[in-house]
C-alpha cells in the first residue's frame, strides 16, 4: 500500500494567514472504488477525529492490527482528521460571526463556492477530494445525551447499504428537497454534505457517534468498527461486515422543546434507545426560585427516544428530547 500526506490549504484569514488542515491519502495495490472520509467538520465533534487516528494504525500496520488477509487494501481511502480548523481550534459548533457571518456552519454550504465566504471557499477545496469518491462518510458525534445512530437520504439504496454497513442498531432517514417537511426545509439542510454528494451520486452517509468534546472510548471504537466495516461492504477490505438488524427510522422529526427557561430534569428511569408512545412523560422544568413547574415535558409522537437533554439549565426553545418516527418497512 502506499500512503501518503499533505497539508492543503482551504482559505485564507484576513492577516493573510492560511487556513490549513492535512489530508490523508491511502492507495491500495489492487484497483478499486474511492473512499472519502472527514471528521470534525463541527469542531467539538472530536471523536470522529480519534477515528481516523486509529483507522490511519490499522492500515498502516503492516498487518498487525486488521488480521490475516484485510491487509491488503483495494482502492483509496482519502481521509480528512479535520475539516474545519477554525471551529476545531474553538472547539465549537460554528464559527465566530466575524469569521463567517453569513454562513457560520460549514455543513450548510456544500459543495461550497471557490469565490464565496470562508466557508463556503473551504468546502469548495475539500469538494474537489468528495467529487471524485465513489462513496463518502461524514463522521460527525453527538451529545452524550443522544444515541450512536446513522444518517442516510431517504430514497437512496446505495446510501442505505453504507448506514446498515456502518452497523449500529438505529439509522435514521432523512427526507429532502420536494419530500422535505416543513421542519426540515426550514433549517436549511440542503447545503449538507450528505445531501449535496448524494444529490451528485455519490452514496454519502452520517454517522453520529455519541458525545462530543471527549474522547469516549466506546464511541471511539464504534466508528473505528463501522469504519472499516463499509470499507469491506465495498469491497476496499477483505471480509464481510458484521450481521446487525437496524431499526430505521425517520429523522427530525419529534423534537420537543422547552416552552420556557428554568430547569430541566429529566425522569431517571429513562434512557435513550427505549421505544415510546405519544404523551408520555419524561421529564419537568420548573423555575429554579420558585419552584413552579413551567412544563411537564412529554413525548408528542410514538417511536425511539433517541436523544434527552441532561444538560439541566435550559433557555426557552432549547431541544429536550427527539423521538425517532419508525419506518414501516
Amino acid at each position: 500500500m502506499d500512503y501518503r500526506s499533505e497539508r492543503v490549504t482551504l482559505a485564507r484569514l484576513p492577516s493573510g494567514v492560511e487556513i490549513e488542515t492535512t489530508v490523508h491519502t491511502y492507495d491500495g495495490e489492487a484497483d478499486g472504488p474511492t473512499v472519502y472520509v472527514q471528521a470534525a467538520q463541527h469542531g467539538r465533534e472530536i471523536n470522529g477525529t480519534e477515528t481516523l487516528r486509529r483507522v490511519h494504525d490499522r492500515l498502516t500496520s503492516g498487518g498487525t492490527e486488521l488480521g490475516d488477509g484485510e491487509t491488503e487494501l483495494a482502492g483509496r481511502v482519502v481521509a480528512v482528521p479535520v475539516a474545519d480548523p477554525l471551529t476545531f481550534d474553538r472547539v465549537s459548533y460554528t464559527t465566530p460571526e466575524q469569521l463567517d457571518s453569513v454562513n457560520p456552519n460549514m455543513n450548510r454550504v456544500w459543495p461550497g463556492d471557490a469565490d464565496g465566504t470562508l466557508h463556503e471557499r473551504m468546502a469548495a477545496t475539500l469538494w474537489e477530494y468528495v467529487a471524485d469518491a465513489d462513496a463518502v462518510l461524514d463522521l460527525h458525534t453527538g451529545s452524550a445525551d443522544m444515541l450512536t445512530h446513522v444518517v442516510f437520504m431517504e430514497g437512496d439504496e446505495e446510501s442505505r447499504a453504507l448506514a446498515e454497513a456502518f452497523g449500529t442498531d438505529l439509522l435514521l432517514s432523512e427526507e429532502a428537497g420536494e419530500d422535505a417537511d416543513a421542519e426540515w426545509d426550514a433549517r436549511d439542510f440542503g447545503g449538507k454534505l450528505r445531501v449535496a454528494a448524494t444529490r451528485e451520486g455519490i452514496p454519502t452517509v452520517t454517522p453520529e457517534l455519541a458525545h462530543n468534546k471527549h474522547l469516549v472510548e466506546d464511541a471511539v471504537e464504534a466508528g473505528v468498527s463501522g469504519t472499516l466495516d463499509v470499507l469491506r461492504h465495498l469491497d476496499l477490505l477483505a471480509g464481510d461486515p458484521a450481521d446487525g438488524d437496524p431499526t430505521v427510522a425517520r429523522n427530525h422529526l419529534g423534537r420537543v422543546t422547552a416552552d420556557d427557561s428554568g430547569l430541566f430534569r429529566a425522569d431517571p428511569d429513562r434512557e435513550v434507545g427505549e421505544r415510546v408512545a405519544a404523551g408520555e412523560r419524561v421529564g419537568t422544568l420548573y423555575d429554579p426560585t420558585t419552584y413552579e413547574v413551567l412544563q411537564r415535558v412529554e413525548t408528542d409522537r410514538e417511536g425511539i427516544l433517541y436523544s434527552l437533554t441532561q444538560e439541566a439549565t435550559v433557555t426557552a426553545g432549547k431541544k429536550l428530547l427527539s423521538v425517532a418516527l419508525v419506518r414501516e418497512e
